[in-house]
């Protein structure tokens, strides 16, 4: 796809054939990483989390901003007008984060309640690792 292409109505072959050459090019597997990456990345971004390891990997991943920004909007007017499989719905979900995160992977980072009282801190869910905010492990409460 060129730089600085516009969807134009009528366009829907064209920019298939560049979907089409551009999953060939990567193949399959690394398109499917680069997805969830940008993906995760994306949440942790728009929530303020993303570390300075995350902002360097998906830098490195995807070197021109402007053209990443193009690319997903006109790849997700194409998504308009296709049938995406339960199996590429499945894939979406799946988080995949680069470099360092705030919640060291675990799905969870705290939150001081009180700066003066530290002990007093809340858990919440990493956008990256743990978007739908789900607790792997049961709950246990001591009275």
């Amino acid at each position: 796809m060129p730089d600085r292409y516009r969807w134009t109505r009528g366009a829907d072959a064209q920019v298939s054939a560049w979907i089409v050459q551009g999953a060939e090019r990567l193949g399959l597997e690394e398109l499917y990483r680069s997805a969830a990456y940008e993906h995760s990345y994306r949440l942790l971004w728009l929530a303020g989390l993303s570390t300075r390891e995350q902002d360097t990997a998906h830098t490195v991943r995807f070197p021109c901003r402007p053209r990443l920004k193009r690319a997903d909007g006109v790849a997700s007017l194409s998504v308009l007008r296709t049938r995406v499989s339960d199996a590429a719905l499945a894939r979406s979900k799946r988080p995949m984060v680069e470099g360092r995160c705030v919640c060291e992977g675990t799905g969870w980072y705290g939150n001081v309640f009180d700066p003066d009282d530290p002990t007093t801190y809340y858990e919440s869910s990493c956008p990256g690792h743990n978007p739908d905010g789900l607790r792997t492990l049961p709950l246990a409460v001591s009275a």
